[in-house]
C-alpha cells in the first residue's frame, strides 16, 4: 500500500462563536479567537490518498487530478473567505480546525473515490504550531 500526499494552500477568517453565549463566556473559552472583528490564517490542506500502483501507469492515481478535486470541491469555497459567512460546508458549524478538517472530508470523499483512489488522511495546518489531522470515521 502506497501513500501519496498533495499540498494545496488557502487563507482565510474566521470567529470562534456562540451567539448563545455571552462575549465574556466566549472570550474566556476561545480568548482572541473570538475577536469579534474576525482574524485569519494561512491554511496549508494536506490530502492523502492509498493504494497500490497501476501496473501499467506506475501511478496510485494522478496527483493533478487530486489537486484539482481539491482545488473545485474546497478550495474555492474557502480561499479568501469568511469561514463563518461565506462557505456552504460550514454554514451554522463552529469554525474550529477540527470541524473543518472534517467538513473537508466530507467534501472529497467521493471524488476521490471516482477516481480510483481512498482517501486515507486530511490534515489542515492552521498555524505553525497547529494541524489537524482526520483518518474518517
Amino acid at each position: 500500500m502506497l501513500y501519496l500526499t498533495r499540498r494545496e494552500r488557502f487563507s482565510a477568517a474566521h470567529k470562534l462563536w456562540r451567539e448563545d453565549w455571552s462575549e465574556e463566556k466566549n472570550f474566556q473559552t476561545f480568548g482572541k479567537c473570538s475577536n469579534p472583528n474576525w482574524h485569519g490564517h494561512n491554511y496549508e490542506l494536506f490530502v492523502t490518498v492509498k493504494g497500490n500502483p497501476d501496473s501499467e501507469t506506475g501511478f496510485v492515481t494522478d496527483l493533478s487530478a487530486i489537486g484539482q478535486i481539491m482545488k473545485q470541491e474546497v478550495i474555492i469555497h474557502l480561499d479568501h473567505k469568511n469561514l463563518n459567512l461565506d462557505t456552504p460546508f460550514m454554514k451554522g458549524k463552529m469554525t474550529t480546525t477540527e470541524v473543518l478538517v472534517i467538513e473537508i472530508w466530507k467534501a472529497l470523499d467521493n471524488k476521490i473515490k471516482s477516481i480510483g483512489a481512498r482517501l486515507h488522511c486530511v490534515k489542515v495546518q492552521e498555524t505553525e504550531n497547529n494541524a489537524v489531522e482526520y483518518y474518517g470515521n
